[in-house]
């Protein structure tokens, strides 16, 4: 089984995990599948949108700066994601493999990168204020609150460095 392996670390475990959710869910497929498809006023209607918030797309009739910005949202979430696994000592500290804490970290680690991803790439939008940062910052915390808990599946049972 590819996550029970002893040789996984938990920040690349974790990271993997993320780049698997933007790549699938953050497609444009599935984020036109969701608006078409859900009901945002129903609970799952509104997770199965919420999946698609770091969206990425080439759609040739956006300027350059949009597509940018929006690939770069996805492109930060996965590797701030791998910082903050790296950074946060719950995946690495650990006593034991497959502990609470390296769930909690892994959490912790996306909901921080959702967070980051979303304020850094807001100063690239074409007229950037704080309140728009905040607000942006705000939603990416909150991907990352309701998505994070597979991150931190992933991260679970992983080695925390040299042995």
């Amino acid at each position: 089984m590819a996550l029970g392996n002893r040789y996984k670390s938990a920040p690349g475990a974790g990271t993997l995990a993320a780049l698997i959710l933007v790549l699938v869910f953050g497609s444009p497929w599935y984020s036109d599948w969701a608006n078409k498809n859900t009901n945002a006023n129903t609970a799952g209607g509104w997770f199965l949108r919420l999946l698609a918030w770091p969206h990425w797309e080439f759609n040739s009739n956006d300027s350059l700066r949009t597509i940018i910005v929006g690939d770069l949202k996805a492109i930060l979430l996965v590797v701030l994601t791998l910082i903050f696994l790296l950074l946060l000592p719950g995946s690495q500290l650990a006593r034991a493999r497959g502990t609470i804490s390296q769930f909690f970290a892994g959490w912790g680690a996306y909901i921080f990168a959702g967070g980051f991803a979303a304020l850094l790439t807001t100063l690239f939008l074409k007229n950037p204020s704080l309140l728009g940062a905040f607000q942006a910052a705000g939603n990416g915390a909150g991907y990352g609150l309701f998505v994070g808990w597979i991150v931190g599946l992933a991260t679970l049972g992983g080695y925390r460095g040299k042995r």
